[in-house]
């Protein structure tokens, strides 16, 4: 295997091992201050990496700057249009609605929002590992930072996916296991990115883009304004000095390239 191969498999393998763990640490021991701080450290990680590194990657490559742009407003509408499916399928069901429910009725839902939460995560975690394997293929560099990136973002998005297998009747273990077997989806999207995207080279640049949409709708959209509803000076102050740090790991991670 070839060094590029290599880092895919180690990148998604670790990643994904990593970002569940971590989450359930987080979640097993309820550390919500930890969450909130992981949330301002994401942003400043998947804005650096989409504005001053994969963006630019992707511009530089010589690839038509108008269907770039048309790329990035597609996948901008995407993420829009996959989060509004989700809303509306999460608003089908309500605890303690003040509808009349057979008995069982909630533990049967909570039961299929389990298993839903489980075949969303693992088709999420496959799409990372082609957008890992892309970067990579692109610039060893970038792929290191994306996956990074990716991690950051999936810590705090993993503690929610814990706490719905939970509230569902999952165990602990359970959760955890079928959790990290989801997680290791990536490790089959970067396998498929390495050898489709290694002989389509010229498809790289816009899987890019359509990675960094992903994360500037991520941050901008949904991690921000989780943010901004902590408005007083003790929380802001945190808040931004985390999102400094997130840029400054990108820009140190990425110096001469």
């Amino acid at each position: 295997m070839d060094s590029t191969l290599i880092s895919i498999l180690l990148a998604t393998t670790i990643g994904g091992v990593l970002s569940i763990s971590a989450a359930a640490v987080f979640s097993f021991a309820l550390l919500s201050k930890m969450v909130e701080r992981m949330v301002s450290l994401s942003v400043g990680i998947m804005l650096s990496t989409s504005l001053l590194h994969a963006l630019p990657e992707a511009f530089e490559s010589g690839a038509d700057v108008r269907s770039l742009f048309a790329t990035l407003l597609a996948g901008l509408l995407a993420f829009f249009m996959l989060e509004k499916f989700a809303i509306l399928r999460h608003s089908h069901h309500h605890e303690g609605d003040g509808h009349h429910h057979a008995h069982g009725h909630d533990k049967r839902e909570a039961g299929k929002a389990g298993w839903m939460i489980l075949l969303g995560d693992g088709m999420h975690n496959f799409t990372d590992g082609i957008l890992i394997a892309a970067a990579f293929l692109a610039n060893p560099e970038l792929g290191i930072v994306t996956g990074l990136a990716i991690i950051a973002h999936e810590i705090p998005q993993e503690i929610g996916d814990f706490i719905v297998l939970l509230n569902a009747g999952f165990s602990r273990t359970r959760a955890y296991l079928f959790n990290l077997l989801c997680s290791l989806m990536a490790v089959a999207g970067g396998l498929l990115g390495y050898f489709t995207l290694d002989r389509a080279s010229g498809l790289i640049p816009y899987v890019l883009v359509f990675a960094s949409s992903g994360f500037l709708y991520i941050a901008v959209s949904d991690l921000m304004p989780q943010m901004q509803r902590r408005a007083t000076v003790r929380e802001s102050v945190p808040q931004v000095l985390l999102i400094g740090v997130g840029v400054l790991i990108v820009l140190f991670l990425t110096r001469g390239t």
